[in-house]
């Protein structure tokens, strides 16, 4: 085996162990223990970043910024991978935004010189728009790592103007329409909420001692089907009670039945609380049925006025009764 393909697949065979020893290494690659040591000096100069420890139980260790080994792309997934990050760039906030940055200016510098002539000429010519928003995310990071390891967060939420604490553990977060959204499990109401994160004011480990549930199934591509009726379903920005006190009617579930053109389906296409609810016909129309707690009817007629003629509402009363009390309100703003 030449040495430069035994560096290459040394740095892969340390990046997947992790922690080794020389004597481990030697016998696997069949070289002496002196050759694996020069190996490994030459890995470190090249940015492996290992740590060795003396002893009895000492050896070597890859801290946690290790570097990957090389990948071989086609010019085709080159230019798809630069263009997938490269769209991230209107976000502001990301939970990773140093990194992607930075390794995007790595995968673009490393690039042949004609690769880049075409990515730059494509540059120009292709953008994935999200709206600029003023609103702030500085907790993208922590709550993204505590819906990986399922940890409890204390949060400072602030919603109708009222701030108060909350202990919630995370799902996942995800972006819609320029802002970022939290789906997680909140303590204080029992059941799953949607958290806008430019409303959280602080986002701390939680010391307190609650036990985080076993979420570890739940993820964004099923909340759907575990929020369904009667686990939660209700929507955080329109049943935030800070005296944490419901009355029996909102907690009851009410059937919800909306007419749909097919410019309603494809506005309701692009929620994603409406996956459980969206039915399409064949000629691109559609509806929304299903039950929603009664707390969501300001929510959905918010959303029933935004759609203009694009809905009908068909039931329940208490729905249209809502959109046109909105309506009142909104003409009696108008001078």
């Amino acid at each position: 085996m030449s040495k430069s393909k035994r560096l290459l697949d040394l740095m892969m065979t340390v990046n997947r162990k992790r922690k080794f020893t020389v004597k481990e290494l030697a016998e696997e690659f069949g070289v002496s223990s002196r050759t694996i040591l020069r190996d490994l000096q030459e890995l470190g100069e090249l940015g492996v970043p290992l740590y060795s420890e003396v002893g009895p139980h000492g050896g070597y260790q890859v801290l946690n910024e290790r570097i990957l080994p090389p990948i071989a792309f086609t010019e085709e997934e080159a230019v798809a991978i630069f263009f997938a990050s490269h769209a991230l760039r209107h976000y502001s906030y990301l939970p990773f935004k140093e990194e992607s940055v930075s390794a995007l200016r790595k995968f673009y510098h490393y690039m042949p010189g004609d690769v880049r002539d075409r990515i730059d000429g494509i540059k120009n010519r292709i953008d994935f728009v999200t709206p600029a928003r003023q609103a702030e995310f500085p907790y993208l990071a922590i709550l993204l790592e505590a819906a990986t390891a399922q940890k409890v967060l204390r949060i400072d939420y602030e919603s109708k103007g009222k701030r108060m604490e909350r202990a919630i553990q995370p799902i996942g977060i995800y972006a819609s329409s320029g802002l970022w959204y939290c789906p997680a499990y909140c303590f204080l109401r029992g059941g799953i909420r949607v958290f806008r994160c430019d409303r959280m004011h602080a986002a701390v480990n939680d010391t307190s001692g609650l036990a985080p549930l076993n979420l570890q199934h739940v993820h964004l591509g099923n909340i759907d089907e575990y929020n369904s009726v009667g686990q939660g379903g209700e929507l955080e920005q329109e049943v935030d009670n800070i005296q944490g006190r419901e009355t029996a009617k909102n907690r009851e579930q009410v059937r919800l039945h909306i007419e749909l053109t097919n410019e309603g389906v494809q506005a309701c296409e692009a929620e994603l609380w409406s996956s459980s609810l969206l039915h399409i016909r064949e000629d691109g129309t559609g509806w929304l049925e299903g039950d929603i707690p009664g707390t969501d009817l300001r929510f959905f007629a918010r959303f029933v006025i935004g759609l203009c003629n694009e809905a009908a509402v068909q039931e329940p009363p208490e729905l249209a009764q809502s959109v046109k009390e909105l309506l009142t309100e909104m003409l009696a703003k108008i001078k």
